[in-house]
């Protein structure tokens, strides 16, 4: 049996190094290195209240951003939604309310490739503040414990369309109402038409801000937490062509 020398194990050793570096090297700059720092790190259990607890708003903002970025890239994290439905069964800690639009292409859970239990979300046409939409921002944030209020608009929004042309229709009505101060309140130059995509958006984008004040005027509580540093109150506008979340307050 031929006998290996000292030199030979010694060239080993250091090969095998060399490997398991290159190794980790490639797991460091894989994609899976970004879904682990997502709302719910575990893709088999949905967020717990240490991990809710431990972030900070701007942290949960910036995991909606990360989150938006992935789905953006077709990249978003493989999940069990039947384990995370299983681990949310005694009990939800998600880190944000989101208040958005009815657009069915507007689903915020996909957008920021957020999983069953990560996010509290509230939908109406236009995305308009009512005491409901009030009171279940409340509960998420005074009760619950969520860190976010996001208002989320989008482009092409049809709600702000029919606001601009006087639409009237039964309830809808008193709905698009809510929208009308954004229309006087939109600096624009250039044709102020629902025909114009970008008057309709720039009037989207006045629609999410006010928005956002409305909520601290209209919530003591929120207003409260946020000047406390325990929640962020913000908005954002999403484009229904290329993906892109843009936050705007």
């Amino acid at each position: 049996m031929k006998r290996t020398s000292r030199h030979s194990v010694n060239n080993l050793a250091v090969e095998r190094r060399r490997f398991l570096g290159a190794a980790l090297a490639a797991c460091a700059i894989s994609p899976l290195r970004s879904w682990s720092m997502q709302l719910a790190p575990n893709m088999s259990e949905s967020l717990t209240k240490e991990q809710r607890d431990s972030m900070t708003p701007l942290q949960v903002i910036d995991e909606l951003k990360k989150g938006n970025e992935r789905f953006r890239a077709g990249k978003m994290a493989p999940r069990d939604y039947l384990a995370e439905k299983r681990s949310s069964a005694a009990g939800q800690y998600p880190a944000a309310i989101i208040l958005g639009c009815v657009d069915s292409r507007v689903p915020a859970e996909i957008i920021f490739d957020a999983g069953i239990g990560d996010t509290f979300v509230g939908r109406v046409a236009g995305n308009v503040v009512n005491d409901d939409q009030v009171g279940s921002m409340e509960f998420a944030c005074a009760v619950s414990g969520s860190k976010l209020v996001l208002v989320l608009g989008h482009t092409a929004c049809g709600a702000i369309k029919g606001a601009i042309d006087d639409v009237e229709l039964g309830n809808l009505t008193g709905l698009l109402a809510r929208i009308k101060p954004a229309i006087s309140r939109t600096k624009f130059e250039g044709e102020k038409s629902s025909k114009n995509p970008a008057y309709v958006d720039a009037v989207a984008r006045t629609n999410v801000k006010l928005a956002v004040e409305n909520i601290r005027r209209r919530s003591p509580i929120l207003e409260d937490l946020e000047k406390k540093g325990s929640i962020q109150i913000t908005g954002a506008m999403y484009n229904v062509a290329n993906g892109v979340v843009d936050f705007v307050s």
